[in-house]
């Protein structure tokens, strides 16, 4: 069973941090673009990061540029969100996802994904 668990989440105050990690079971993520999405209550979701299949390429949403870091590690089969200087804005429940297209992994350039089946996620609450 293809499978990503995401987990990290927390009650942080502003400013502070936290790292969230994606790990996948059944597939191997080598050969896929990664990303990092999250769900604010009442909004749709949204891609913050992306990370390309060898880890040399990403980017982020504008919210979140110079404050989150995505990184993966494919010998753990594991993907990373660093996230610093953390802001209410950020509260919301984070997935990871694979693009399960098979010629995409490369390059994080695109908007089209096709993605396989979500996790529960992790909750990051931003909160004094």
């Amino acid at each position: 069973q293809l499978q990503l668990v995401e987990s990290g989440g927390g009650l942080v105050q502003p400013g502070g941090s936290l790292r969230l990690s994606c790990v996948a079971s059944g597939f191997t993520l080598d050969y896929y673009r990664i990303g990092w999405f999250r769900q604010a209550p009442g909004k749709e979701r949204e891609r913050v990061s992306c990370i390309n299949s060898s880890g040399s390429s990403t980017n982020y949403a504008d919210s979140v540029k110079g404050r989150f870091t995505i990184s993966r590690d494919n010998a753990k089969n594991t993907v990373y969100l660093q996230m610093n200087s953390l802001k209410p804005e950020d509260i919301g429940v984070y997935y990871c996802a694979a693009d399960m297209h098979p010629s995409r992994g490369s390059s994080c350039s695109g908007s089209n994904w096709l993605f396989g089946s979500w996790g529960q996620g992790t909750q990051v609450t931003v909160s004094s």
